[in-house]
This record gives C-alpha cells, sequence and structure tokens, in this order.
C-alpha cells in the first residue's frame, strides 16, 4: 500500500545503506544539514518538549554509477573501469547524487562520549521512493511514496521455496561464522555462542508473513557491495528481494568453502575443567575476536531490537582507555596502597567487557582515585618576610579581632620553625646516610670474595639494600610528630567575619581554600562517603573537595559545624566528623567510597559554628575553640569606613569622591538602624544610602546640574532614606534627683552597649515592693537582695536612729526602668540598685554623668559581669564620664579601645563601703568606719 507525504533527507555516509527494521549510526561531525533538520523540527513542534522516538526522517544512500535510476545494473563495455572512484561528502551532496529509494527512519537518540565521538541513531522503518525534491538547503525535503510489504499468501509456492532456501542459507552462514577461528582463512566476522544462539532463534521463528523482514536482516549481516544493498533496497516485491538476497549468501558460502581447506583438529579438555590462561589471552588478543558479544556488525550496523548488545566499542578504543586511565594513576603519584589497589582494579577493567554493568562503576572509581591529591602540595610561602606579610593581610582584611589573628599568627610562625627543623632533619638523614655507604660496599665486596659459587638475584638485590641505622629510624620519628595542623574553631555571632578570615589565612600561606557548608548535613555519607556497592554511589564531602582543590595541603572551612544534623537511621554525621578533626586519628581517614587511608594531617582545618550548644562534647573537645565576640561600635565605624563604604559605593557605580559620610552620620546608621554583632545589616543600609544618592547624582547628571550635586550626606538626611529611627538611644539626664541611678547594659541581639535608667520612689504603705519594666527573674532577685542589704544596714547608713527599727515599715517602694516593652533581665544592675535605694531613702541626689555596673551579694561584694567593652562604649556615646566597675573586671578594662580609656573614668570596687565615696565624694557613713577593706577567708 503506497502513501505519499513529505519528509526531511539526510543522506547517508558513503557506502552505508539502511534497510527497515535495522539499527544505523549516523556520525554527526561535519553534518550541518542533519543540525538545521533537527533544529527545524523541534521549533516547529507544538510541544516544547519533543520525544526523540517521535523524530522521522528519511534516509536515502548515495547513488551508484553502475546503477541506473531505478536500482537496475547497467550493462558496462566490458572494459575495466579506470581510475579511483569518486567519493561524495553526504553534506555536500547533490540531487543528483542521491539514490531514487530510502527508508523512512526512526530517530532514537544520539550516542557518544566526546565531541567527535556523536552519533544520530536511526532505526528503519519502511521502504519509500523519491518522488520530487523541493529543496535541497539547509537539508534537502521531498515528497516521498511509502511502500509497505504486500501480504503474501500461504499457497504462493514459488515464494515460500524462496523462503525456505533463504533460512537454510543463513543457518549454514552462521555455522560457518562460529567456526571461523578453526579456519584457515575464515571470515573477519565472530560471532559468540550466545549470540550465534539468538540468531538461529530468530530465524526459526520467521514465517512466510515475514519473509521480507529477514531477507533485509540476512542483507544487513552478510558482506556485500554497495551496489547489491542498493539493488535489495529497491527491491519493492519481496519476491526480488529473497532472490537477490539468495544470491548474496549463496556466493558468501560458496567464498568461504573456497578458501578452506579440511584440517584435523585435536580437542583437549583439561581435567578440571577449567580454561588456559594462556589460551584465553591469545584468543582476546586475535584482531577477530574483539567484537565478540557485542553484538557489533559490519558497516557500523547494529542487531534489531530484541538482541541486545547492540554496539559496544571497538578493542582500540578499550585499549586507548586503559592506557589514558594508566597514565592517569601514573601522573597522580598514588600512594603505595592507593597504587595496589588501582593496579588490581585497572587489571580487572582491561579484561572487562564495556557493557557490562561494573565496567562504569569501575572506571568511576579509577578516575576517582587518579583525582585525589595523594603527594601534590602547595608550598608554602615561608620567608622571612612571612609573618609581615600575613600580619598585614590580616589587618587588611579585617579590623579588630586582635585574639584571632594572634593565634593565626601563632600558627604561620610554628609552620616555619617546623619546615626549618624538618630541613635540619633531612641532612642529618642525608649525612648518615652518606657516611653509611662506604662501609656497604666494603662489606659487599668482602661477601662476593668469600662467595664460592656465584648467588641469585634476589640475594644480591637483599644484600645490596641498606638497612636504616637506629640514629636515621629515631629521627624519621621525629619527623612524623611534627606534620601535624590544628584544627581551629571560630565560634561567634553571624557576619563576624569568621569565614573570610579563613580565606584571609589561605591567602596569607598561599594555599589553596575550599569551603564546605555543613548546615543542614543528615547524613553520615555525606562525609564519609557512599560504599561502592550502592547505585550512582560518590565519595564524601572532605575528599570531594581535596579533589576539586587538587593539593593535599589545603585549608578547608568546615562552616557552620554547629548545625550538623544528629544521630538518626541516616547515622550520625557529626560522629563522622570525629575522626577528620582528630589530629591522632586523620592522618589515615578511610573514606566509604575509596575505602583507602587519605592523609588529612597536612590539611588546615578552620570549623565555625554560631553556638557551642548544639557541639557534641567529644567533638568539641578535638577542636581549639576561639571566640568572636562581635564588633563594638567603634570598631564598626571603622570597618565601614575602610571596607563596606568603599564596596557599596562601587558596586552602585559611583567613585569614591560621589558620596562622603561623616563620622557622626556613621555612628547614627550603627546606633539607630542596626543592633547586630556582625556588619551585614550594616552594610545593607549603606547600601541603601548609596542607592539614594546613586538616584541624585544621576539626576544631576541627566539634567546638565552636577555643580548642584553634594555627595555629603548629612544626619537629617538618613530619616527620609531609611526610614524613621528604629533604635533609640538614651543619653544621660540634664538633672538629677534621688532615687535615680544610670546603669549599663549590653544588648544581647548585636553586641551594643547602652546606659539603663534605674528609677526607685516611695510612698506610703505598708513595706511592699513593686516592680515594673519588663524585669526577668534574676533581675527581680536582686532588686530583692539590694533591699535587704540597705534594710540590714540601715542605721550603719545613718538612715534610721535605732538598729532595730524597719526602714521599709511605713512605706512601700516603686522599681521601674523604662522602655517597658524591651526585656530586661541578668544580675549586673545590683550595684546600681542598691546606690538607688540608698539615694531614695537618705534623699542625695546621685551625679548624671556617673554610671556603674556590678552584681550585688548579701555581704555588700561587687561581683564581676560580662559585657564590659560593650557597656563603656555605649556610656561613652551617651555621654558618661566616670564608670564604677568590679574590681575582678580589671582585665576586660585592659582590652578596651584607647578612645574610651581616654574618655571617661574608671574606677575600680569591691565593696559597696569603696563604691559609696565615689558617688558622694566627702560624705561619711557610720558603717563605713568599721569596715577595713580586707575580708577573712577563715
Amino acid at each position: 500500500m503506497a502513501k505519499s507525504r513529505i519528509l526531511p533527507l539526510v543522506p547517508l555516509p558513503q557506502s552505508t545503506v539502511l534497510l527497515p527494521g535495522i539499527v544505523a549510526r549516523i556520525p554527526l561531525t561535519n553534518r550541518a544539514d542533519i543540525a538545521a533538520l533537527l533544529a527545524n523540527i523541534y521549533s516547529k513542534a507544538s510541544t516544547p518538549t519533543v520525544e526523540a522516538n517521535s523524530v522521522t526522517i528519511g534516509c536515502v544512500p548515495l547513488n551508484s554509477p553502475f546503477l541506473s535510476a531505478d536500482g537496475k545494473q547497467l550493462i558496462d563495455d566490458g572494459k575495466p573501469s579506470i581510475g579511483p572512484k569518486l567519493l561524495v561528502d553526504p553534506a555536500q551532496a547533490k540531487r543528483t547524487d542521491l539514490f531514487s529509494y530510502g527508508t523512512v527512519g526512526k530517530v532514537t537518540g544520539v550516542q557518544g562520549r566526546r565531541q567527535g565521538d556523536l552519533t544520530l541513531i536511526v532505526e528503519g522503518v519502511s521502504r519509500f521512493t523519491v518522488d520530487r525534491i523541493l529543496k535541497d538547503r539547509p537539508f534537502f525535503e521531498a515528497r516521498v511514496i511509502t511502500h509497505e510489504d504486500q501480504i503474501i499468501r500461504q499457497d504462493n509456492v514459488e515464494v515460500a521455496d524462496l523462503f525456505t532456501q533463504l533460512k537454510q542459507l543463513s543457518r549454514e552462514l552462521i555455522a560457518l561464522i562460529r567456526l571461523s577461528p578453526l579456519l584457515p582463512r575464515g571470515p573477519s566476522l565472530s560471532l559468540s555462542p550466545l549470540l550465534a544462539r539468538r540468531l538461529e532463534l530468530y530465524i526459526a521463528k520467521k514465517d512466510l508473513s515475514d519473509a521480507g523482514v529477514l531477507a533485509d536482516f540476512m542483507t544487513n549481516m552478510i558482506e556485500g557491495t554497495h551496489e547489491e544493498k542498493l539493488r535489495v533496497l529497491a527491491a519493492l516485491r519481496v519476491k526480488d528481494r529473497l532472490e537477490r538476497v539468495i544470491e548474496m549468501l549463496q556466493r558468501q558460502i560458496k567464498g568461504i568453502h573456497g578458501s578452506s581447506r579440511i584440517i584435523s583438529i585435536t580437542t583437549t579438555v583439561p581435567h578440571d575443567g577449567m580454561i588456559d590462561p594462556d589460551m584465553l589471552n591469545k584468543l582476546r588478543q586475535d584482531p577477530r575476536m574483539r567484537n565478540i558479544g557485542n553484538g557489533q556488525m559490519p558497516g557500523g550496523m547494529s542487531l534489531p531490537p530484541g538482541f541486545g548488545g547492540g554496539g559496544g566499542q571497538q578493542a582500540d578504543e578499550e585499549a586507548n582507555e586503559t592506557d589514558e586511565l594508566k597514565k592517569r594513576l601514573e601522573d597522580a603519584k598514588l600512594s603505595p596502597e592507593a597504587q595496589k589497589v588501582a593496579d588490581r582494579e585497572l587489571k580487572r577493567f582491561a579484561k572487562m567487557n564495556p557493557n557490562q554493568a561494573e565496567h562504569q562503576v569501575i572506571r568511576n572509581y579509577l578516575e576517582n582515585l587518579a583525582e585525589i591529591p595523594w603527594t601534590k602540595m602547595t608550598e608554602d610561602r615561608l620567608d622571612a618576610a612571612t609573618l609581615a606579610n600575613a600580619r598585614k593581610q590580616l589587618d587588611d582584611d579585617h579590623y579588630g579581632l586582635e585574639k584571632i589573628k594572634k593565634r593565626l599568627l601563632e600558627y604561620l610562625a610554628v609552620l616555619k620553625l617546623k619546615q626549618a627543623v624538618n630541613t635540619d632533619l633531612d641532612k642529618q638523614i642525608q649525612a648518615i646516610a652518606t657516611a653509611s655507604e662506604p662501609q656497604a660496599e666494603a662489606a659487599e665486596q668482602s661477601d662476593e670474595d668469600q662467595d664460592v659459587a656465584p648467588k641469585s638475584q634476589v640475594a644480591k638485590i637483599e644484600r645490596s639494600t641498606r638497612i636504616q641505622t637506629p640514629d636515621e629510624l629515631k629521627l624519621l620519628q621525629h619527623r612524623k610528630m611534627v606534620d601535624k595542623s590544628p584544627i581551629l574553631l571560630l565560634v561567634g555571632p553571624p557576619g563576624t567575619g569568621k569565614t573570610s578570615l579563613a580565606k584571609s589565612v589561605a591567602t596569607a600561606l598561599g594555599r589553596q581554600f575550599h569551603r564546605i557548608s555543613l548546615g543542614g548535613v543528615r547524613d553520615e555519607a555525606e562525609i564519609r562517603g557512599h560504599r561502592r556497592t550502592y547505585v550512582a554511589a560518590m565519595p564524601g564531602l572532605i575528599v570531594s573537595g581535596l579533589k576539586k582543590v587538587g593539593v593535599a595541603n589545603p585549608v578547608i572551612l568546615l562552616d557552620e559545624i554547629d548545625k550538623v544534623g544528629t544521630s538518626s537511621h541516616h547515622g550520625d554525621p557529626s560522629a563522622a566528623m570525629l575522626e577528620v578533626l582528630d589530629p591522632e586519628q586523620n592522618h589515615s581517614f578511610v573514606d566509604h567510597y575509596v575505602n583507602i587511608p587519605i592523609d588529612l594531617s597536612k590539611v588546615l582545618f578552620i570549623a565555625t559554628a554560631n553556638t557551642l550548644d548544639t557541639i557534641p562534647a567529644p567533638l568539641l573537645d578535638r577542636m581549639e575553640t576561639i571566640q568572636l565576640s562581635g564588633y563594638t561600635t567603634l570598631e564598626k565605624r571603622h570597618i565601614a569606613t575602610r571596607h563596606l563604604l568603599p564596596k557599596q559605593i562601587t558596586t552602585n557605580g559611583l567613585q569614591q569622591q560621589n558620596v562622603s559620610l561623616s563620622a557622626d552620620v556613621l555612628d547614627k546608621v550603627i546606633t539607630s538602624y542596626t543592633r547586630e554583632s556582625g556588619v551585614r545589616n550594616l552594610e545593607r543600609e549603606l547600601g541603601s544610602v548609596c542607592r539614594s544618592k546613586a538616584v541624585q547624582y544621576a539626576e544631576c547628571r541627566d539634567t546638565n546640574t552636577l555643580p548642584a550635586y553634594s555627595p555629603a550626606v548629612a544626619s537629617e538626611d538618613l530619616e527620609d532614606i531609611l526610614g524613621p529611627e528604629r533604635f533609640e538611644e538614651e543619653l544621660t539626664a540634664r538633672s538629677s534627683q534621688p532615687g535615680v541611678v544610670t546603669g549599663l547594659v549590653a544588648y544581647s541581639s548585636g553586641m551594643q552597649g547602652s546606659i539603663l535608667f534605674i528609677e526607685v520612689a516611695d510612698m506610703p504603705g505598708s513595706g511592699r515592693v513593686q516592680l515594673t519594666g519588663k524585669l526577668g527573674d534574676v533581675l527581680k532577685e536582686s532588686v530583692e537582695v539590694a533591699l535587704t542589704w540597705v534594710k540590714s544596714h540601715a542605721y550603719e547608713l545613718a538612715l534610721t536612729n535605732d538598729p532595730n527599727e524597719d526602714i521599709m515599715k511605713a512605706r512601700s517602694i516603686h522599681v521601674h526602668c523604662p522602655s517597658g516593652a524591651v526585656p530586661k533581665d541578668g544580675p549586673s544592675a545590683g550595684l546600681a540598685h542598691t546606690v538607688a535605694l540608698i539615694s531614695l531613702f537618705s534623699n542625695k541626689a546621685i551625679p548624671t554623668t556617673l554610671a556603674m555596673t556590678g552584681e550585688f551579694s548579701l555581704r555588700g561584694k561587687v561581683m564581676p559581669v560580662g559585657g564590659i567593652k560593650e557597656k563603656l562604649i555605649g556610656a561613652l556615646r551617651a555621654g558618661v564620664k566616670k564608670v564604677l566597675l568590679p574590681k575582678q573586671n580589671a582585665k576586660d578594662v585592659k582590652d578596651l579601645p584607647d578612645e574610651v580609656k581616654e574618655g571617661m573614668e574608671i574606677v575600680l570596687v569591691g565593696h559597696i563601703w569603696e563604691a559609696l565615696p565615689h558617688v558622694w565624694p566627702g560624705m561619711e557613713w557610720p558603717g563605713q568606719r568599721g569596715w577595713s577593706g580586707v575580708e577573712s577567708r577563715l
């Protein structure tokens, strides 16, 4: 039955003919016509994604000068053809170069690994004749008439006899091909027993209705000229097709019989039923055995669907692939243990069929082994200027953070000294080895003179091997002890520069840097890797990081180690980190995928965390913890001036002279619009300011009014740019009154400090105490402690005339802390509460420029508190001139910035009787006379 349709045509490569039911591979190299054809089909598709097997094309072979347009053989003049046959490039073919018959093909996909190996896979469906070519560029398109094989009746004796003869000749040819290795000049095609059995079953199952299908299949299998296959393609009638295929089969079988002679074969079966390995290797090296079991057919064709194993790689490609892997493994300089495993796997890989699933698994494993840096290391830049350069690098990248900078410089100094020690040890080992060589040679010569008979080669090798002396072994052991890197843990709030610090360390050392984010890791296999028995197994994050950087001594940042998942049915990732971060064990870290010890002792691990509460104790014990408390207001001002503001000016397309922020404006942005430990929100706010100035600058430039543009940003402009102030800052009061004292507070949300007013008022009552201002339990208790001490020492404070009189008998008090919506807690206001109560009961006002902090005990002692640095910076900004601190906080005073030390008077007190003279100078109390300032510890 014939049908007319329009199809895009693809000229097939030279000497290639596609028949129905056969799969062909068309190389895509230099085939612009195929690319244009596929692009046109996909652009006209009704759906966004076109299924590969829905693309239909017409595959037309190139014409032959020995055939007519309808496929009939031309009669020559009896003279031999002179000159070579002209080869036509299918990509440049013309209309006259195309054969009049072709095959409708269904595109099933594209195969290949590299750019030059890509092939288009097409499966033949039915024959067609070219009616009229509609266009030839950029690709051929023609109106074709498709033809289906006519139904053969069972009573058609002539076709039935031809079909029976075809099946008989096909089985005979398969049998001869199976025996071809035993024939002296057999055919080059070989079949494995399994594949031959499948072919026999395939032929036996075909009945008379499949005569045309079997004829096309055998045409593809046997060797024939291009003209013979074109004649089979042009045979639309099944009878004509059978006759032409039978003629080709008879000629090939006759050729095999004619090129062979009778030989006698002696078969020896081993007693143990095993095949001789030497014979097996010879068979593998035989060029005729290359395609056994791969289902590969001559001419690049493959078996029809259902046979399996279609299109394996050629033996020479396999050899090149093996040689390439071997060279990569040699260049990787594996450790002895890794080399042993690699050699074993490489031998398995070379002997394995590429169609086996294990083939790709072994290939991936060997490629991973070759990519791991076993011995390749970055040379540390440890010269005379190393420490100075590292200090400059850290200072340029980060302001403040003196503790962490000090620790990193210590590591660099130790690393430099280690290198000097190792160099000295190498010289000593070399000197010992040089001194022992003459003695070894003399002993060897003496042994040779005494030998009556020559010894074996093994004995000579053993004798020539020098035994290391005890001194040399001791030096080598000492060298192993100094080759270790520390495990550092940076703990601090977000945005304080932990990650950028690790990058600065890598830059200062000249090492490679790699960051591993551990946040959300819930599976132990993500750290240790998956075992190779699983599908899509891969190495863990540590080994993958080493592969990426390509050296064995990088700086690896383990980011957010406090957010690693806990134990579950997937394992415990934090427990898997124990071996990685243990300096005594990580020299032999075993990844589940690699399954070979990997030395991680040269890696400098730097971990970061926001809190220590979620890190397991065993893991925390393996790391050296360095606290980053966050940036103060003064430090943020320097960071904004040196780093953040220039970065935001450049990011927003401005020049440095286009934006100017004074110190007062920066301080207002820091204190009124941000309250954080780091500087991320500060950078965002500065970005908003720069974008506002960018709008003004662009408008002035567009309207030619640049002289009127002002780069300065005033404090009054911030409200228009950033909105109303988000945080209000307390300032010292202008006037003082009894019962009001200035305390100090440090905000837990952002490492900033400020002052806090504590107000105490009394009224007639029965001793009731009322607390307001959203106070926490600890703060309430500190009020009770202060009140108890004042009541018990009321007579000594000259507040009552009788030691037994209760000062709260006829009054009630109310303690309040302003900013009632802000939660307040902590013991640091105990001293301030005590002084406020004394001020209220004695009716003496406290100077407004005096502030104080410290925990208070029932014995009158002033105990140490935290956050001194932040509190005093906030107090200086609020206008405080004098501060009372606990004596035990003297160590914190040393870390204060010079601006704070010079801007206010800091007084250290250990007891309330010490503090009162500084609050009210010149005054005396009865109880102060009996206090000596020395407390008995008996």
